[in-house]
């Protein structure tokens, strides 16, 4: 080997072993996190709510008096007319009684004609003062006796057809059956719910208005709603309904709107939701919220990690605020937020201050 040889392949040598003790760069991570904006309580100018979807009357139904149903004409999602039979009772009962109020009216009946007959025969004997006034006075009295009762048992009469009538159920509405919960050969009682019958054709939206926008919400007002099961569409409804008093059990005010138009592929129990457009005059309220998910606790008190912009990068940094009570919205700030500011929403234990993130 020359020395021109040597050298070469020293050289090789030489570059093959800082090849191998080059390392490859490493890409840096940088870590996605959700974020929201810090808003006023009740400041959005459009809010949106849940509620859910029922016919404008909802009419229990049940027979008036109790028995055997014998025929029950119901399924669900049928159309029914007003008038309609839908069921009725063997009314067994009824009838026996019906028919004893029958025979009672004949009897008294029959003794309210004896006794006219009696009054007019003791009359003429009067007249020609072959019987005295007591006796006079007595016939006239059992025929009054006679009348009321016959009257009476004429009442009874008409009270118990009506209990037989009581044994049959009729459509009160126009509309359509939403459950049957009874069945044929089933023993009732006055007032058992026997069926659900949706009567008319508008539906309405029920849904509760938190405290802080209630008093934006007017009668007549304009709003527009989607279904979950009717994608990619909107309808106009117009607020029918709003309640003066607070619900306590969910602690929002209720509020009923109605679909403008009807339609068929709307039904009662769908899921919806009802978008409110507030002027910005509208809401008194003007206190900071931010959510609750962006607020977390250590040994200095709260914090939440603001993201903000620093060049071309986004930075994470904990921040100290200081909070009020929980809304709908979230927790009310004191101090320490403006309107605007962004706020990491997720994954607070494991961020650091001054982090370097992206927005997701």
């Amino acid at each position: 080997m020359n020395i021109q040889q040597y050298l070469t392949l020293s050289c090789l040598l030489i570059l093959m072993v800082s090849c191998k003790d080059k390392e490859a760069p490493q890409e840096k991570l940088v870590r996605p996190v959700k974020y929201e904006k810090v808003t006023y309580l009740g400041g959005d100018k459009s809010r949106v709510f849940s509620g859910t979807a029922k016919t404008e009357k909802i009419i229990n139904l049940s027979f008036r008096s109790s028995g055997i149903i014998t025929m029950l004409d119901m399924k669900l999602g049928q159309k029914v007319k007003k008038g309609q039979l839908l069921g009725k009772l063997d009314n067994v009962s009824a009838r026996l009684n019906y028919e004893s109020a029958i025979e009672q009216k004949n009897s008294s009946e029959s003794q309210m004609n004896t006794a006219k007959l009696n009054l007019n025969r003791v009359r003429k004997l009067y007249e020609k003062g072959s019987a005295s006034l007591s006796d006079y006075e007595d016939a006239k009295n059992s025929y009054r006796t006679a009348v009321a009762s016959f009257e009476s048992a004429k009442r009874s009469v008409a009270i118990q057809q009506d209990q037989i009538q009581f044994g049959y159920l009729y459509a009160p509405e126009d509309g359509a059956i939403a459950s049957v919960i009874a069945e044929i050969d089933e023993n009732v009682s006055p007032g058992q719910q026997i069926a659900v019958l949706n009567a008319g054709s508008a539906i309405e939206i029920s849904l509760g208005i938190p405290e802080s926008v209630i008093n934006a919400v007017k009668k007549d007002m304009i709003v527009m709603v989607d279904f979950t099961a009717i994608p990619n569409e909107k309808f106009e409804a117009v607020v029918t309904e709003v309640a003066p008093a607070l619900d306590v059990n969910t602690s929002t005010y209720p509020v009923t709107v109605q679909i403008k138009d009807s339609d068929e592929r709307i039904k009662s129990g769908m899921a919806s939701n009802v978008f409110f457009e507030f002027k910005e005059d509208s809401v008194t309220e003007r206190v900071i919220v931010v959510p609750a998910s962006a607020v977390g606790e250590n040994s200095e008190g709260r914090f939440v990690f603001l993201v903000e912009d620093e060049g071309d990068k986004t930075m994470v940094k904990k921040h100290t605020i200081e909070i009020g009570e929980l809304t709908p919205q979230g927790f009310e700030v004191k101090k320490g937020l403006k309107k605007g500011q962004k706020v990491a929403t997720a994954g607070l234990q494991t961020l650091l201050d001054g982090q370097e993130v992206k927005l997701k």
